[in-house]
């Protein structure tokens, strides 16, 4: 039996960083980006940019402008929203035999159960007037479920919500923050090849391995099953999961770059091999009380190179047409070179944003 590639920390970061499009070599477009990251997280928090602009900008830079992601998604229809991301339209023949067997939780399924007549009122009213955003829809629930922080009293998101998931729904755009809704047939295109449910899980599987390059092979932040190759990492224990196109490109460096990431990143996402591969222990400090903060309410990480540096503490000020930076907080010291690759960024980072850079407040170690 042939022993795994054994690969440095070194490479291990270097293979996650270019699996996300954070090296030298920019990506050209939006699709470019959802294809190969396989999602685009949707947040509204706007202290500086809305997640999904911040993330393309991230790795496009400067040449991305937000329309183009609208355009993708309404007008192109080569991505789609779903589950809180938009995601690219390849993907969905890897998902529709899961959200077919979806839900899998009893008090979801007695939920529908209970409200097979509001069901098809949602369906019926979709078919006729579609497509209307939840509040055009009446709530006429038999069974209702209690607020949980994600949803209201209103039922209807909930039955939008579960719909999608079981693929009858589907995103068709928004008009501000709300999503305006219609029946999946006339979103989704009808000519997608299908799958068994098995077949369709494994593809997935290689598609997460190849958005975040490496990755335990037993991980439920990233599962990847059995997709790509084994390896082992230097100082860590356990077997991972390699892409092997990440791999066989391993010596083909393009060069490291200063990154400024959302908090809700994708590279960001699996906490355990960010803590393990990157040796960042990050912690999003949105819920934490004031007094309990140490970089600030939504600090960006720094990415340089293949490492985090430092956290990004700003705001922007629509009003005053600034980026204010509150602090930047170095973990050591930078050197005069990265302080100036960091500066620049800032400066890229305004100028796409269209104001000014307020001064620098504070350096903090």
């Amino acid at each position: 039996m042939v022993s795994p590639r054994v690969l440095t920390l070194d490479d291990a970061r270097r293979i996650a960083v270019r699996s996300q499009l954070l090296d030298a070599e920019r990506p050209g477009d939006v699709i470019e980006v959802a294809e190969q990251l396989g999602a685009v997280k949707i947040d509204p928090t706007r202290v500086i940019a809305a997640c999904e602009h911040t993330v393309l900008w991230s790795r496009i830079g400067y040449a991305y402008e937000p329309g183009q992601l609208k355009d993708a998604v309404e007008r192109d229809h080569l991505l789609f929203e779903f589950d809180g991301a938009f995601r690219p339209v390849s993907l969905l023949p890897l998902m529709l035999p899961a959200m077919r067997q979806w839900p899998r939780r009893e008090s979801t399924r007695q939920w529908l159960d209970a409200n097979s007549r509001f069901r098809s009122e949602v369906l019926a009213r979709l078919r006729a007037d579609g497509p209307l955003l939840a509040s055009d829809i009446p709530d006429t629930a038999d069974v209702t479920r209690p607020p949980d922080g994600w949803f209201g009293s209103n039922q209807v998101p909930i039955m939008l919500d579960f719909l999608s998931r079981q693929g009858e729904v589907a995103i068709v755009g928004r008009e501000g923050r709300h999503r305006r809704w219609d029946l999946a047939e006339r979103v989704y295109p009808t000519d997608l090849p299908e799958l068994e449910r098995e077949e369709a899980d494994r593809q997935w599987d290689e598609r997460r391995l190849q958005a975040a390059g490496i990755a335990r092979q037993k991980s439920p932040w990233t599962p990847v099953g059995m997709a790509g190759e084994p390896v082992r990492i230097e100082g860590l224990r356990s077997t991972w999961r390699v892409d092997p196109a990440a791999l066989a490109t391993l010596d083909q460096d393009a060069g490291g770059r200063v990154a400024f990431l959302n908090p809700y990143d994708g590279l960001l996402f699996d906490r355990p091999r960010l803590r393990e591969i990157f040796q960042f222990e990050y912690v999003l400090e949105q819920f934490k009380p004031k007094s309990q903060r140490k970089y600030g309410l939504f600090a960006h990480p720094i990415l340089m190179g293949d490492r985090f540096v430092g956290m990004l503490e700003a705001e922007i000020d629509r009003t005053e047409s600034v980026l204010r930076i509150a602090a930047v907080h170095e973990f050591l010291p930078f050197d005069p070179e990265e302080e100036e690759m960091v500066r620049g960024e800032i400066s890229e980072l305004a100028r796409w944003l269209g104001v000014e850079v307020a001064e620098v407040a504070e350096v903090r170690r």
